[in-house]
């Protein structure tokens, strides 16, 4: 290690030793590193593909593409504001410390809690959500060479349960190569980007028209077309989910403070240009929808690049692409879930969080976390064997409950703007006072426009099939956060100590705390 890497080191850990929190992880993260694991889990293109059905009902190729570009102007408003925060306070909590650093001390407990418990909820419905994304692409593989193979449910669940697995072995006996893999899975997910919309371009003889992609309205939700323009927007924001990873990895990254917050923003970036180009070019290939929604591959992306290339082994050569980057995906989640686990558990936020925030001495990893994830993730999946509605719960919840823990932190800082009570940030993603108020508040605005429409079913008449069980979900998670709350947490859940700090800053003058400046970070 060089003296400039172990001084970069030594600082990080004084931050987090000026926190309240002992550095236990081994920062092994670079920045490239970083971008690659937190765009293995955003990457938008392959995302999206798994809406387009629904997008192409609600509004049409136009709503989607239009609505796309839209949705990656508002999210690099709420990425820098995450940035921002990052940059000020590298934590391994991310939004749900944020929360407890920015709150007023009457609710910084609660409000935290709150966070952290739909952050971490989040994170494991969307593992669970993109190990059965694998399953149906793998599946849909063999249904298409094999078209007398009829997938059943338990099926996919199984697949799901071997992606899961196999993440979970990667992370507990290989987390010294995260960083390499990472680094390859970057490359490796634009070369396959590269090369799927080339093939598609070049073999599709029958692409849509222009005006199809660009202007013609389609609906065929039943409602009438403003509803239906917002499914069809909101539809892509699937797609553009999970950009808070590299806050949770914060205490495995070389200078956090600035290489965090960069691989936040750049993975939308990225994500935003890929996902833009590719919505465009499967719009021009897409064929009759209700034969691709219909599909016996259950996998309408697969379908559209079968009919691109009219060749089983083309099509199974571009999905085995998704494939890879889905297990890529898998491993990187389940990286990120463990480490908000283990961090909420180091708070004492969960019940047997004396067990679940151990770290395993040898490798610096949190093994019990890790496990505790995969058979969260796995038991999630199971809910597929008996409800199919059930299961797409658990992928709208998925969203949902990223948004909510993204939207919390930016409500914190706004709301202290108008009260009095703001600190202004300083760290090296710091942006001036009126651009941060500004960038927060477009941010804030759309992630609570989006909480809302999720809510909605995507078709009428709604019955019990398709209905959006949604808000019963989130008001289930804020149920068991109440129950967990008053059991075990109220009297045990601290969170980073250096809130004192803040809030002391904030409240009340340094003359009654003279111990502050020293504390200051």
């Amino acid at each position: 290690m060089s003296q400039k890497q172990g001084s970069s080191q030594d600082a990080e850990g004084a931050v987090l030793q000026n926190m309240g929190y002992e550095q236990e992880l081994k920062r092994s993260f670079g920045l490239l590193g970083m971008i690659g694991f937190s765009f293995s889990i955003v990457t938008c293109w392959s995302a999206l593909g798994g809406v387009l059905v629904t997008g192409v009902n609600a509004g049409g190729p136009p709503v989607m593409i239009f609505g796309w570009i839209g949705i990656s102007c508002v999210s690099l408003c709420v990425a820098y504001s995450m940035a921002e925060m990052c940059s000020e306070y590298p934590v391994a909590g991310g939004q749900y410390s944020w929360v407890y650093i920015l709150s007023p001390k009457s609710v910084r407990r609660q409000f935290s809690y709150l966070t952290g418990w739909f952050m971490i909820i989040g994170i494991l419905a969307m593992g669970a959500t993109n190990s059965f994304i694998c399953a149906n692409f793998v599946l849909g593989q063999v249904n298409l060479v094999n078209p007398s193979f009829m997938i059943e449910r338990w099926h996919t669940v199984l697949v799901a349960y071997a992606v899961t697995l196999a993440a979970a072995f990667i992370n507990i006996w290989g987390p010294s190569l995260l960083d390499k893999v990472s680094q390859g899975l970057l490359i490796f997910n634009l070369v396959a980007f590269v090369s799927t919309i080339v093939t598609l371009l070049a073999c599709n003889k029958n692409k849509q028209s222009a005006s199809f992609v660009f202007q013609e309205f389609q609906n065929l939700t039943g409602f009438g077309p403003v509803m239906a323009g917002f499914i069809g927007i909101l539809q892509p924001a699937f797609g553009m989910c999970c950009y808070d990873a590299p806050a949770h990895m914060t205490e495995e990254i070389r200078n956090a403070s600035k290489q965090a917050p960069r691989a936040i923003v750049m993975s939308v970036y990225v994500g935003a240009i890929t996902g833009l180009i590719f919505l465009i070019s499967i719009c021009f290939c897409i064929g009759d929808i209700n034969e691709i929604a219909d599909t016996p591959t259950l996998s309408p992306l697969l379908q559209i690049y079968f009919d691109s290339t009219n060749s089983h082994v083309g099509a199974c050569f571009l999905a085995s692409f998704l494939v890879v980057i889905t297990v890529g995906c898998a491993n990187a989640l389940l990286a990120e879930g463990s480490r908000s686990l283990y961090a909420f558990a180091r708070d004492n936020g969960l019940p047997f969080s004396s067990i679940i925030r151990r770290i395993e001495p040898k490798h610096q990893i949190p093994v019990v976390a890790i496990v505790v994830c995969t058979i969260v993730q796995m038991a999630f999946n199971s809910i597929y064997f008996g409800t199919v509605t059930g299961f797409n719960t658990v992928i709208a919840i998925a969203t949902e409950g990223f948004y909510l823990s993204y939207a919390m932190p930016l409500l914190v800082r706004l709301t202290a703007y108008f009260n009095g009570t703001h600190t202004q940030l300083t760290g090296p993603w710091a942006m001036k006072p009126l651009v941060s108020l500004a960038v927060n508040s477009i941010g804030l605005l759309y992630l609570l426009f989006a909480c809302i429409t999720f809510n909605f079913p995507n078709v009428y008449p709604v019955n019990s099939e398709n209905m959006n069980y949604t808000s019963a979900a989130i008001g289930a998670i804020m149920f068991i956060a109440a129950v967990t709350w008053f059991t075990t947490a109220r009297k045990r859940f601290t969170g980073p100590h250096v809130n004192d700090t803040v809030v002391g800053i904030a409240h009340e003058s340094e003359a009654e705390h003279p111990q502050l400046e020293s504390q200051k970070l």
